[in-house]
């Protein structure tokens, strides 16, 4: 018995190898390691397609003995949630050769959902030192001849970037499934467990990168180009190109910008994460809104690159001349607080919308209620180094 599961058990160590050095890597770069010369980190959205070939390993009784080694295929795509964590759905294949001949072929289809956390694409200066390790696990639809059952699955790899642009990664991986048999049907009632070693391939647009160049000196009769750094005012290691808040030191994963509490920096707004209150029917701000208001005024302060338009949005309830009144003179009051806060008039403008552009249906009560609302857009204007908020 030993020595039929010997093999099996052997190549499940590199389960326990692949997962420590998957997040050794992202301990290392959490603690500051510096990406490659003018890659950026992927943004959110981005997509990817995988593509696992390999052997299929039966490792418990019955399906051990009623099954030889095999093989399957899994496609998954992917979609980034941030540099580290990709999601989306799942589709694999196995087939196993019966080890005998009174014995049938066994076959499966799987279908989910995988959650991928992946040493991020963009690290690393060149080939060995952009190696990517994962680890990922699916939560499985199983059918299995005439059988419908639950499953799931968990899986460790290295991908290794075949090009420059680190649009292709190659890498081998060994992925442990577990098909559940609940109650038990008369028949191959334990769990069948299926361990899979074998590569993947990874589809994907390739890494974003900047790169100026400016001419040297002529010593000859050719000018040499010769390759400068990005600016980066803040010097927060993020080039001001993709900076959104060039003037503050902020982490990568918000693109350059302080995380605030109540507010979210994007690329054409000041996004907040909680509602402004007014009286009703009036254009009072109530003091549940002052601390929103407070973070867009800091927010304000520390990017004096940025000018603004309050946008004042109705629902459709009352007449087209009240709310277009009402939704202007709501947007009028918010910037009345950002300039007694200190917010220079000359970067605010304000517009009322009334019912002319909503975000949910007006249909609803609900619907109604997220369409009353201010919203921050934002105009970037980029200033010289050392500008003042005002």
């Amino acid at each position: 018995m030993y020595q039929r599961f010997a093999p099996r058990i052997a190549a499940m160590a590199p389960l326990g190898a692949l997962t420590w050095l998957l997040f050794a890597s992202v301990a290392h770069a959490e603690d500051g390691e510096s990406y490659g010369p003018g890659r950026y980190p992927a943004e959110p959205g981005t997509f990817a397609l995988r593509i696992e070939p390999g052997l299929a390993i039966p490792l418990n009784s019955p399906q051990a003995h009623l099954f030889d080694v095999g093989g399957g295929e899994s496609v998954k795509a992917l979609f980034a949630i941030n540099p580290y964590w990709d999601l989306g759905p799942s589709v694999a294949f196995l087939a196993l050769p019966a080890a005998d001949s009174v014995s049938e072929a066994g076959t499966a289809w799987t279908f989910g959902g995988s959650v991928r956390l992946k040493r991020p694409h963009h690290l690393g200066e060149d080939t060995f030192s952009a190696v990517s390790p994962w680890i990922d696990v699916d939560a499985l639809y199983v059918r299995t001849a005439e059988l419908n059952r639950p499953g799931f699955a968990a899986a460790v790899g290295l991908a290794v970037p075949l090009d420059d642009d680190r649009s292709f990664w190659l890498g081998p991986f060994v992925r442990y499934l577990q098909i559940i048999q609940g109650t038990p049907a008369g028949f191959d009632n334990s769990d069948a467990r299926v361990l899979s070693v074998g590569l993947s391939l990874e589809v994907g647009p390739r890494v974003k990168r900047e790169m100026r160049t400016v001419a040297a000196d002529v010593t000859a009769s050719t000018a040499v180009p010769a390759t400068v750094p990005c600016p980066d005012r803040d010097r927060d290691g993020i080039p001001d190109s993709i900076d959104r808040c060039p003037d503050v030191v902020g982490p990568l994963d918000s693109f350059g910008c302080r995380p605030y509490a109540k507010l979210i920096v994007k690329p054409d707004k000041l996004e907040l994460k909680e509602k402004l209150y007014f009286g009703w029917d009036q254009a009072t701000l109530q003091e549940e809104s002052y601390p929103v208001l407070d973070e867009v005024v800091q927010a304000l302060k520390e990017n004096p690159q940025f000018r603004v338009q309050v946008e004042g949005h109705s629902s459709s309830d009352g007449t087209d001349e009240h709310n277009q009144s009402l939704s202007s003179r709501r947007a009028d009051a918010v910037v009345a607080y950002l300039v007694s806060h200190g917010i220079d008039k000359a970067r605010l403008a304000s517009k009322g919308f009334a019912s002319s552009t909503p975000n949910d249906t007006n249909a609803t009560a609900a619907g109604r209620e997220n369409n009353r609302r201010v919203e921050f857009v934002v105009y970037f204007t980029i200033l010289g180094d050392g500008a003042k908020s005002q």
